[in-house]
């Protein structure tokens, strides 16, 4: 018959284990706190070079809801984009979305409002992870085709 374990030797191995968790939990603590320093992928903001010409500032005010944040110079950027890991997302969406279709450096010639209201009428924007976090943006299915008939008539 197996002899019981000792009741010390049990003691001891929960405190090395308890031990370990508590190094491993301090280590993802200092982790986070020095990643905050690394000067990666920092919310910004440049200057706006030029807008489209807007067919009225109905559809300006429906595109600065569901659509500057992520595809205009005038991000309104939340708190936790200032935090990394998260932060770093949060930028590199901004920056992708920026690339993409920019509407504070327009250029005729760049994405048409046609394409533009295609992704809002399939769904694809705003970002669904976007509107979670900012329930402002969701737009009712008037003010959405209100938004796609505006960027049809203003992006030419």
């Amino acid at each position: 018959m197996p002899q019981p374990p000792d009741r010390c030797c049990c003691v001891f191995t929960q405190a090395i284990t308890r031990r370990r968790a508590i190094i491993a939990f301090g280590v993802f603590v200092a982790l986070l706190i020095i990643i905050q320093l690394l000067p990666v992928f920092r919310p910004d903001n440049p200057p706006v070079a030029a807008e489209p010409p807007w067919d009225s500032p109905e559809t300006r005010a429906l595109a600065q809801r569901a659509c500057f944040d992520c595809h205009s110079n005038e991000t309104v950027w939340p708190w936790y984009a200032r935090v990394a890991p998260v932060g770093w997302l949060v930028v590199h969406d901004v920056r992708e979305g920026r690339e993409t279709f920019n509407l504070s450096n327009w250029h005729s010639g760049d994405m048409s409002g046609a394409m533009a209201a295609k992704e809002i009428e399939e769904g694809e924007m705003p970002l669904p992870q976007y509107l979670w976090l900012h329930p402002g943006a969701r737009l009712s299915d008037a003010e959405k085709q209100k938004l796609m008939d505006g960027l049809r008539a203003s992006l030419k």
